[in-house]
């Protein structure tokens, strides 16, 4: 019987796919379109502006309403963004409309569905015991559909004919799919639930810590990875420079699922550990881009997209497993989207490099990122005391409890 989860979490996969295939198209767009590369980049960064209320919105509203019809309306209308973005060539304002209903579908689908294959996870939809095993299964599948999105676009894009067109068309296959299979799954809040929630999640020591401080670096190693780094590095691939940068999409977010078990194994040794793993590994990649860049190395950058993926995986575990452990009553999908909104403000990274590129080069503020993840490193493991974290947690949970209980 198929695990009552699976097709929630394949509308992950169907929006992480809708929010990616977008990036590999870059440079089709400037050759065809005649589009310079700061609008390109724009456009990628226009993605964060429609998603900021889709997560505002959505996770509040999953909560008091219910995840499934927030969740399979969402998806509709990422289906609707995507019709819009293949009328993008015919003008550029259907990219503009395009990319803003991509970002507030998909904010709705972060915030709402994350929580739902969370809790259909978990008894009694599901059978699994191990503490955060939902959120992993969230990150996982939204990973792969952000990571394979870029490769299955940049071979349309490289190819096929009329690229700006059919590249978008898998998208469409899975999200009618993914409705279908995801009819099949039942609520896991019902309606007016969401009324009780305090908020404590956020205010609990752990969020401060180990989500507001990591969670911006979540998506840019794969920004950077399929945002800047093709332009930079392929000049001397005549004929193959879109399928490079399909390849550097596939790299970064693909690797980012496959260490994600991993570093939940991690986490088990103390919650600081993945956060520290993530950026330390970040870090190295960045470096190693930036040399990249300034050398006009593609095969090196290859290598830093895998270093930049893993740093991805471990960071946005790590974070997604916190408020997973802190979130309290009906309040799941709000605090998730929270997390996303501060996540995905690493999206703006190759937006920022590309107005900053004529005064400061690439290669330099490559190396600024790679300084700027050490210091957040340095400051996320500071006084790592598991002994003391864990008493925290505990004292937290106990807490919770006794608001649930309704004695505090």
């Amino acid at each position: 019987m198929l695990n009552k989860w699976l097709p929630a979490a394949f509308l992950l996969t169907a929006v992480g796919w809708g929010a990616n295939q977008f990036s590999s198209l870059l440079g089709a767009y400037q050759h065809d379109l005649g589009l310079p590369a700061w609008v390109t980049s724009g456009l990628l960064a226009l993605y964060v502006v429609g998603l900021l209320p889709g997560l505002l919105l959505g996770g509040p509203l999953a909560d008091r309403r219910g995840r499934r019809p927030v969740v399979l309306g969402a998806v509709v209308l990422n289906a609707v963004a995507t019709v819009a973005l293949m009328l993008g060539v015919g003008a550029v304002a259907w990219l503009v409309a395009g990319r803003l209903l991509t970002g507030l579908s998909t904010g709705a689908v972060l915030a709402a569905g994350s929580a739902w294959v969370r809790e259909l996870s978990h008894p009694p939809f599901g059978t699994a015991a191990e503490e955060g095993v939902g959120a992993r299964r969230a990150g996982v599948m939204l990973s792969m559909g952000f990571s394979l999105s870029g490769l299955v676009s940049a071979l349309f894009a490289q190819w096929g004919p009329h690229p700006l067109v059919i590249a978008y068309l898998p998208h469409l296959l899975l999200c009618v799919a993914g409705s279908v299979l995801a009819l099949s799954c039942p609520e896991t809040r019902s309606g007016g639930s969401g009324a009780e929630a305090g908020g404590g999640g956020a205010r609990d020591p752990r969020f401060r810590r180990l989500v507001l401080p990591v969670a911006p670096w979540v998506f840019v190693g794969p920004t950077v990875g399929f945002g800047t780094l093709p332009d930079l590095v392929s000049r001397d691939l005549t004929g193959f420079e879109i399928a490079y940068a399909g390849i550097t999409a596939l790299i970064t977010p693909g690797f980012g699922a496959v260490v994600q078990p991993i570093a939940r194994r991690i986490a088990r040794r103390g919650e600081r550990a993945p956060a520290v793993v993530g950026l330390l590994v970040l870090a190295a990649g960045l470096g190693l881009a930036a040399l990249s860049a300034a050398w006009v190395l593609p095969w090196s950058a290859l290598v830093s997209c895998l270093l930049m993926g893993v740093g991805y995986g471990f960071t946005v575990t790590s974070c997604l497993t916190v408020v997973g452990r802190i979130a309290g009553p009906g309040e799941l999908a709000r605090l998730t989207a929270v997390f996303w909104c501060i996540a995905y403000l690493g999206f703006c990274t190759p937006f920022a490099i590309s107005l900053l590129a004529p005064v400061v080069p690439a290669p330099v503020l490559l190396a600024v990122l790679v300084a700027l993840a050490l210091i957040t490193c340095a400051v996320v493991s500071a006084g790592d005391q598991p002994d003391r974290d864990g008493q925290e947690r505990r004292r937290a949970d106990h807490v919770q409890r006794l608001r649930d209980a309704g004695i505090l």
